[in-house]
This record gives C-alpha cells, sequence and structure tokens, in this order.
C-alpha cells in the first residue's frame, strides 16, 4: 500500500502569500509522521522560491522537535546549508535544527563556530541572533567544554541592549542557574 502522503503536494500547499506568512506550513507539519514523507519536505529546502523555502524550513523545525531521528539522512545537507544560506529565514530555522543532529566532535565545533557568528552578527536580524543563542545554548549542554565561551559570548551580546536578544539571553541565564 502506498503512503498517503505521497499524493500531498507539498509545494502548492507551502505556496502563496509573501514571506510574512508562514501560510500553512503548521498543518503540513501535522500530517509528517514517516521519514520518506519527510525526504520530500526536505528536498523544498532546496527550492528556488524563497517562500517556499522558507514555509518548509518551518515546517521541518517543527516536525523535528519530536522527530529529530528524521534529520539523521540529511545532516550532510544541513552543514552545507549552514555554509551557505543567506535568506534569513533560512538561517533563523537551521539555528533551530543544528543542535539536532548528531555531529561529529569536528562538526559539532565548525556548527557552533557557525551558530556563534550568526548570534554575534549586528547585521543579523534579531530573529536569526535569537535563535542562534537558543542554539549555543542548546549546544553546550551537549559540550560543557565551551560555557566559558558561551557564557562571553552572552555577555558582549547583551551589552548591545536589544530587548528581545536580552530576554532570551536572561530565561537562558535563570535555566543555567537552575542546572
Amino acid at each position: 500500500m502506498q503512503n498517503a502522503n505521497c499524493m500531498i503536494d507539498y509545494k502548492k500547499i507551502l505556496s502563496g502569500g509573501d514571506l510574512r506568512s508562514t501560510g500553512q506550513s503548521d498543518i503540513l507539519a501535522q500530517t509528517i509522521f514517516d521519514q520518506e514523507s519527510f525526504d520530500r519536505l526536505f528536498t523544498l529546502l532546496f527550492d528556488d522560491n524563497r517562500i517556499i523555502v522558507m514555509r518548509a524550513v518551518d515546517a521541518i523545525e517543527k516536525i523535528t522537535l519530536h522527530h529529530p531521528e528524521f534529520l539523521t539522512t540529511h545532516k550532510k545537507e544541513i552543514i552545507h546549508l549552514s555554509e551557505s544560506a543567506f535568506n534569513k529565514e533560512l538561517v533563523w530555522h537551521l539555528a533551530l535544527l543544528i543542535p539536532r543532529l548528531q555531529l561529529t566532535d569536528k562538526d559539532f565545533h565548525k556548527e557552533y563556530r557557525i551558530i556563534k557568528s550568526w548570534a554575534t552578527n549586528s547585521n543579523n536580524s534579531r530573529i536569526v541572533r535569537v535563535n542562534a543563542v537558543q542554539a549555543l545554548f542548546e549546544m553546550i549542554q551537549q559540550n560543557n567544554n565551551l560555557q566559558k565561551d558561551f557564557s562571553q559570548v552572552l555577555a558582549a551580546i547583551q551589552r548591545e541592549n536589544i530587548p528581545s536578544i536580552n530576554a532570551r539571553i536572561k530565561k537562558i541565564r535563570a535555566r543555567l542557574a537552575t542546572g
């Protein structure tokens, strides 16, 4: 029996409107429960249409909250995207996806540096920076050797006095204090 999800036109569901809306990505995310369907959705990260890419990565980010294992076969592609992505909507979701990957030590440190650059670059959007700070926090949960570096990053960013970023830093510091 063929998977019913194979019949769904993901691109059509994710198209239309503009970048200010996630469209039907929430609805689509709720229909994907297997690797095959996820893999089909993942291909849309390489679409020429920025709206399709943004909505596909939004759905992927939501799906992998509960199914991070779906990312396993796409690790190299995500790493490559982290090195080449320039659209802020893709970058802010990549920041949240990368800590969900099972990375080698070498890849972990490379991705940490990339995400750190996203967090500290004042030219990046605030959403990119907030998500990058969150990603760094999640990464230090996996590698506590970077705790000192992370604390220095937080201190430097906090001095910029950007309310949305400082609010996230405050939450992270509270979590660090409680253990």
